[in-house]
């Protein structure tokens, strides 16, 4: 046995979206940070698809953006192509999406990671977490050396007990190509509870091979919608090969790089249905449960026969390569019917396989064994973020992984924890789905998650949280940060005054920016250079959607009061006269830290949270 001689007050294990942005995090704010991968040239690797953002994913990356985190930054600078979802839709819904080089993506990452002070790297495989009076010590490796750290950060992805799938034939492995950990056999010895779910990836497919002729190209926007708030920081440098967009001149062109879109057909599906018996899933060799918004074309073709055609994605994986991305063909048959069933697809005809679409079963830890900071109930600093929580995604597993790394600084400090309310951030509407509500499925964030989306937009994350994180100090944003969404601020309310001042001699600013049909081309020359054009969208949206905005804060007011009822925890549910005893179990599983928690937890009724909110009062008095 090696103990390794320096103890670190944090030790993140896993490198991926998730462990990244715990480590930075951390090491931002100052605290001795070391982190453990079994592959250091895998940190920050896109496993499944080479794309940023999307729908509410989009929100919780500029989200990521505003707290510090570095998703967005290392997206701006090695996307190839940007888009703006949703533009013909309400402000709410509009999200962005970048299609990033994937190797540029992790190997810009995997360079901040090298270069950022207070933080170490070490590769290994953990086999055992070390847990003394409920608490954690550290970690010890395969190889028998021991850590020791003051919090521990599990993101291991998808490579608890990985098992991955293509036809009938499985081997280990929690990616192709990686080994497996067996750290949640300590999991389990320690009485976490640790269940199965499943998730897949499509081919991919080598460019010279396929006729975009027959395809339909699919474009990226101009002006480019950038993700980060800070994005004209990227600079390029001489002989920078990790920079490769610059933005400090805005006048620099970049080349977007095409997506192309193609479709299946009846004999794209005959040939599935046709061999569903090779496929794991339908099969029984998978046992882990899937997640139902991104199916595989198995289940497409099985559950939607009504229909003829389904969509499919052709996504380049980088400037420097011809690999293409098969988004919408995610599957586990075996090799020769993908082969079959991709070149019965037009323009794939002649199609060439680099890599096969395989599934991939995995541990994962229900989530509502978390505390809200996503601390263990079962073990102190010990801290659960990404995949092992039951979600799906690099956004939501980077989301997690930045509280984790922000709460576990914030435990060692013996500070107060650092909590996003559910009208704060989609950040706060997933983790609180997640340890209130656990998930029966691979989790994934949609804007109708949240109940306030209106005051969650993708264009007012910095102004909703970089001033909240400011406030807490302690480095988790920059001092570059709070000055620039100071001086926005400052912009956006001149701006608004002077709206609301100004009378035109043909008409009242105000009220002509209220009506939907007034866009910024509509808007009087001698107005325009008195505004921002990149602030217009925020303008906008505050005063034509000013009384739903209103309307959505009222009912952030009302319920933020059970939101800040606390729950003393060291309450007896047995003792609480009323209460029905399902209701006890659930209180108790779940140990609410607030009321309005409490009143979140599927199976609590009204009723019971008024039983509750009546004897924490008597207790109280």
């Amino acid at each position: 046995m090696f103990k390794y001689p320096k103890k670190y007050d944090v030790l993140v294990i896993g490198a991926g979206h998730a462990g990244v942005e715990a480590a930075l995090a951390a090491a931002r704010m100052g605290c001795s940070v070391a982190m453990l991968t079994q592959n250091l040239d895998t940190i920050g690797a896109m496993s499944c698809n080479p794309a940023i953002g999307g729908l509410a994913k989009g929100h919780m990356v500029r989200e990521i953006d505003a707290l510090g985190g570095a998703m967005a930054l290392n997206t701006d600078a090695t996307a190839i192509q940007w888009r703006m979802l949703n533009q013909k839709k309400g402000p709410s819904v509009r999200a962005p999406r970048a299609q990033c080089d994937k190797k540029a993506y992790q190997f810009r990452m995997k360079h901040l990671v090298e270069s950022t002070p207070n933080l170490d790297l070490h590769q290994g495989n953990v086999a055992e977490i070390i847990v003394e009076n409920d608490k954690v010590r550290g970690i010890r490796t395969s190889l028998q050396m021991e850590i020791s750290a003051k919090t521990v950060i599990l993101s291991a992805g998808t490579f608890m007990r990985g098992l991955m799938h293509v036809g009938l034939k499985n081997e280990k492995g929690g990616r192709m190509g990686d080994a497996i950990s067996t750290v949640s056999d300590s999991l389990k010895h320690l009485g976490f509870e640790v269940e199965r779910f499943k998730t897949g990836t499509p081919c991919r497919i080598n460019g010279r091979s396929i006729d975009f002729s027959k395809c339909e190209r699919q474009g990226g926007d101009s002006p480019i919608p950038k993700f980060s708030y800070l994005y004209k920081t990227l600079q390029r440098e001489p002989n920078d090969i990790f920079t490769l967009n610059p933005w400090g001149d805005e006048t620099f062109h970049v080349e977007q790089v095409p997506c192309w879109i193609t479709y299946t057909n009846p004999q794209t599906h005959d040939v599935i249905r046709e061999n569903l018996h090779q496929s794991p899933m339908y099969s029984g060799k998978i046992e882990g449960v899937g997640p139902r918004y991104c199916p595989s074309i198995e289940d497409k073709v099985v559950k939607f026969a009504e229909k003829e055609r389904h969509q499919v994605f052709l996504e380049p994986e980088g400037r420097h390569t011809l690999e293409y991305y098969i988004n919408g063909v995610s599957t586990s048959l075996p090799y020769d019917v993908q082969l079959d069933f991709i070149r019965s697809i037009e323009g794939l005809e002649n199609a060439e396989i680099i890599r096969p679409g395989y599934a991939v079963e995995y541990d994962y830890c229900p989530p509502t064994q978390l505390l809200p900071t996503l601390e263990t109930k079962l073990v102190e600093n010990l801290f659960f973020a990404g995949q092992i929580n039951g979600t799906s995604g690099y956004e939501e597993a980077a989301a997690q992984g930045l509280m984790a790394g922000v709460n576990a600084v914030m435990k060692v400090r013996q500070e107060v924890p650092f909590i996003l309310g559910r009208d704060e951030a989609y950040i706060g509407v997933m983790i609180d789905d997640l340890v209130t509500k656990g998930c029966t499925e691979p989790y994934r964030m949609f804007t109708s998650r949240a109940e306030y989306r209106l005051l969650l937009r993708q264009d007012n994350a910095d102004l909703r949280l970089t001033p909240k994180a400011a406030e807490r100090g302690q480095g988790i944003v920059t001092e570059e940060r709070v000055q620039h969404t100071e001086e926005k601020l400052a912009k956006l309310a001149e701006a608004g005054e002077f709206i609301r001042s100004t009378t035109h001699e043909r008409m009242r600013l105000d009220a002509w920016f209220r009506r939907p049909e007034n866009t910024w081309e509509k808007l009087p020359e001698e107005f325009k250079e008195k505004f921002d054009a990149e602030l217009w969208p925020i303008l906008e949206t505050d005063f034509k959607y000013a009384g739903h905005l209103e309307r959505q804060q009222r009912q952030v007011e009302r319920v933020s009061k059970m939101d800040n009822k606390k729950i003393p925890q060291t309450i007896n549910y047995k003792e609480v006269n009323g209460l029905k005893n399902e209701a006890r179990q659930l209180l108790e599983k779940i140990k609410p830290v607030t009321i309005g928690q409490a009143g979140r937890i599927s199976g609590i009724t009204p009723a019971d949270v008024a039983i509750l909110s009546i004897w924490i009062e008597k207790m109280e008095r």
